[in-house]
């Protein structure tokens, strides 16, 4: 099979270049980020393509690693009939911007943590200190980093953290959401959604978001996941069972996953939409594949084989190299901690 890979930058989809082609499958892999010439990004591993429009009609199945670059352009490929796995911009509406991905849950009836957003950080500051007791404030229309956001216990260590923000410059153009508090466990469950509707096998799985074992460090964008593939899930039923119609309607076809807040009572409260490869946790659920660009070639066309292998354990560990999580060029940000 031929298979084009499309990243914007390289979040996880070398990995699956790499399998693909050990698998015997002709492979072509575009990265928009690095310089075609000077990157090393999968030099002497996989074909690279300066330009992934060029080798849309050679692909037999096209798969897309996020939600940034191209969307409106993938979207009329998609109406040409290419076979494209991810890339929707209705959908990558739903993760990037907080306050469609709300509004999307709403509509469907799932309740979701109250909250309130606000247009800068300053206005975030004296709502926070307004209140008077914990709270998470994420950014709102803003397809960056989610460990761009804080959650405290009590308002001293959000209002600390917001401050730093405002110290170092940073900026929130779409504004910023101060969503109530939820006391319970984080968790989520994923699944594939295809032309028919979502394919068998839904994806539980927790994610570990502090640098260091034991939960304990600086917030990250992850750090790691445990997951298994169930063939029933009170969650799925919950938070993504009512989406399938309009998910099928809109023509979208790759992964949608809901990371939730379950309280003590088992009610789970979603927090955000992830609308495409997860990193790491693709990685992850390829070991429970035999052979993953079969799978999700069928997928595409509305018959993905029974090849995943059901509740068994995945698990995936990131491995930091410094200065990360921080950069070089923001020391200032463990300064004074």
């Amino acid at each position: 099979m031929k298979l084009l890979c499309i990243e914007d930058t390289a979040d996880g989809l070398l990995d699956l270049a790499v399998i693909a082609q050990r698998l015997g499958h002709d492979v072509r892999y575009h990265v928009r980020a690095y310089d075609p010439v000077k990157s090393p990004v999968g030099r002497g591993l996989v074909q690279r393509a300066d330009s992934w429009q060029g080798s849309m009609r050679w692909a037999d199945l096209v798969v897309v690693g996020g939600n940034g670059k191209w969307l409106a352009e993938l979207d009329r490929w998609k109406a040409q009939g290419i076979p494209i796995i991810g890339g929707c911009a209705e959908a990558a509406s739903w993760e990037l911007d907080r306050l469609a991905g709300m509004a999307a849950f709403k509509r469907a009836g799932i309740p979701v943590p109250p909250f309130r957003q606000c247009a800068n950080l300053r206005e975030a500051m004296e709502y926070v200190e307004s209140r008077g007791e914990g709270c998470a404030v994420k950014p709102c229309g803003d397809g960056g980093d989610k460990s761009t956001s804080v959650v405290g216990k009590n308002p001293d260590s959000i209002l600390w953290r917001l401050d730093r923000w405002r110290k170092e410059g940073m900026a929130f153009p779409g504004g910023l959401m101060v969503q109530d508090r939820i006391e319970g466990v984080e968790f989520a469950v994923g699944a594939w959604i295809g032309p028919d509707g979502f394919a068998p096998g839904w994806e539980e799985n927790f994610e570990e978001k502090r640098l260091c074992a034991g939960s304990v460090g600086p917030t990250t964008g992850e750090m790691g996941t445990t997951m298994r593939l169930v063939k029933s899930s009170k969650m799925a039923d919950a938070v993504l069972k009512p989406f399938e119609d309009r998910l099928v309607s809109m023509g979208y076809v790759g992964n949608v996953d809901v990371n939730c807040i379950v309280d003590e009572d088992g009610t789970p409260w979603p927090l955000e939409f992830t609308m495409r490869f997860g990193w790491p946790a693709w990685n992850i659920e390829c070991a429970l594949h035999n052979d993953p660009v079969e799978w999700l070639a069928g997928l595409a066309t509305g018959k993905p084989p029974n090849s995943r292998r059901m509740n068994e354990v995945a698990v995936g560990v990131v491995m930091p190299i410094p200065p990360y999580p921080y950069s070089h060029a923001k020391t200032e940000e463990i300064i004074g901690v």
